[in-house]
C-alpha cells in the first residue's frame, strides 16, 4: 500500500505537499527501471526523514562504509532489506536505529512511496516518508556499515550552486555537492524528484553534465 498514512493537514506545512502528491505516483515517476519479470528481488526499505534544524527543513542522510559489499562509500538514506514479518515501514525504522541511532519514539512515519527497483543490488526498495517530530542525536552506530552520519538542510540541496549532472556508460542522472557529502545515483534521484514534488526545486544548470569518475576523484576525500 501506497500513499498518506496520516491527515496531510496534521504535517508541517512545508512537508504537506509531499503526503498529499504521496498517493497519487507511481514508480515512473522516480525510476525507469522496472523488475525483470520472473527474476528475484530482495524486499528492502529506506527512511526519508524530514526534520527542521536551524537552517530549516532538513533530511538525514548517512554515507555508507568503504568496506561494505555493494555501495561502498556512497551517500543514501538509512534504510537496508527487510525481515522476516516486516512491512516497509517497520523495516526503515528498523534500519535508521541501527545505523544512526535516531530514536523512532521521535519520528512519525507520514506516507509510502511506491516500490522502486535498484538494478545494481536487485533490491526492490519502498521509500518511507517520515516527519521527525522530536528529533533526537544521531551518529554513526556501527564504522563497518556507517562512515558518517548529517542532516543535510533542503535549501542547500535546492541550491543551483550544489547541483549537477554526472555520466557514466550511458547512465546520466542528477547529483548533488553539499556539506561535503557528493550524493549520485539512487539517493540522488529520489532527492531530486522529491525537490520538485515538494515545492522546493530552483532553476539549475541541467546542462552541467560531468563524468562521474573524475566526480568522484574530484570529492575523493568526501567519499572514500
Amino acid at each position: 500500500m501506497t500513499g498518506p498514512l496520516v491527515d496531510a493537514g496534521s504535517v508541517p506545512a512545508w512537508l504537506r505537499p509531499l503526503v498529499e502528491i504521496s498517493g497519487e505516483v507511481d514508480s515512473r515517476t522516480f525510476t525507469r527501471f522496472s523488475p525483470p519479470n520472473g527474476e528475484y528481488t530482495r524486499s528492502a526499505s529506506v527512511l526519508i526523514l524530514f526534520g527542521e534544524g536551524p537552517r530549516g527543513p532538513d533530511v538525514l542522510l548517512l554515507r555508507r562504509a568503504d568496506t561494505l559489499g555493494s555501495h561502498a562509500g556512497q551517500v543514501a538514506f538509512p534504510g537496508g532489506g527487510a525481515e522476516d514479518g516486516e512491512d516497509p515501514v517497520a523495516t526503515a525504522l528498523r534500519e535508521a536505529e541501527e545505523e544512526t541511532g535516531v530514536d523512532p519514539a521521535g519520528v512519525r512515519p507520514v506516507a509510502v512511496l511506491p516500490e522502486l527497483f535498484v538494478p545494481v543490488s536487485r533490491f526492490a526498495v519502498t521509500p518511507v516518508l517520515a516527519h521527525w517530530q522530536t528529533p533526537s542525536p544521531v551518529h554513526a552506530v556501527d564504522p563497518g556499515e556507517t562512515a558518517a552520519v548529517a542532516r543535510v538542510a533542503v535549501r542547500d540541496l535546492a541550491d543551483p550552486a550544489n547541483r549537477f549532472q554526472v555520466r557514466r556508460q550511458g547512465y546520466v542522472g542528477p547529483a548533488f555537492a553539499v556539506d561535503g557529502l557528493f550524493v549520485w545515483g539512487f539517493t540522488a534521484g529520489l532527492l531530486s524528484v522529491l525537490l520538485s514534488l515538494g515545492g522546493w526545486e530552483r532553476e539549475w544548470n541541467r546542462g552541467d553534465v560531468r563524468d562521474l569518475e573524475a566526480a568522484l576523484r574530484e570529492h575523493d576525500w568526501e567519499t572514500r
